[in-house]
């Protein structure tokens, strides 16, 4: 690949979806994600302090459209489980995903991040971010919640 040193980091690199800093004990989960639009996502899982005896799992979804129809696990795109046991607090685990590893020849171009706090109530966030898009700025493409760029 090519560098573009002209390039601001925030004109190859948007948020396309998050998911905001919370306490949670269930199942979070970022919108669905176009993933036409950059050739490539990376997907960030954070962790503050884990609840006692709590694990947390998280992992790419993918549908054939924004409302999930046939959401399915995306192949190889999971992260081993963070433990208290393990004394996982205050981790942070990356998900690379590229257009390939989805399902497009079965329609399958929609993606999410989701976050599986369990047994007690854990502090996550989670942020995909779309790298390098097919048209145009990172930025012409951004989540509506990334509410500044400087």
């Amino acid at each position: 690949m090519t560098a573009a040193p002209a390039l601001l980091p925030s004109q190859r690199v948007a948020i396309v979806g998050a998911i905001p800093p919370q306490s949670a004990a269930a199942v979070q989960t970022s919108g669905w994600i176009d993933a036409t639009t950059f050739h490539n996502y990376l997907s960030m899982v954070q962790l503050g302090a884990i609840g006692a005896a709590a694990t947390v799992d998280a992992k790419l979804q993918q549908a054939t459209d924004n409302t999930g129809t046939g959401a399915k696990d995306v192949t190889g795109k999971a992260i081993v489980q963070f433990t208290k046991a393990n004394t996982d607090d205050n981790k942070q685990a990356v998900i690379n995903l590229k257009q390939e590893d989805l399902d497009f020849n079965n329609g399958f171009k929609w993606f999410r991040l989701s976050i599986t706090p369990a047994v007690a109530a854990t502090l996550i966030a989670g942020t995909v971010f779309g790298v390098d898009p097919r048209f145009g700025f990172a930025s012409d493409n951004k989540a509506a919640s990334e509410a500044q760029i400087i």
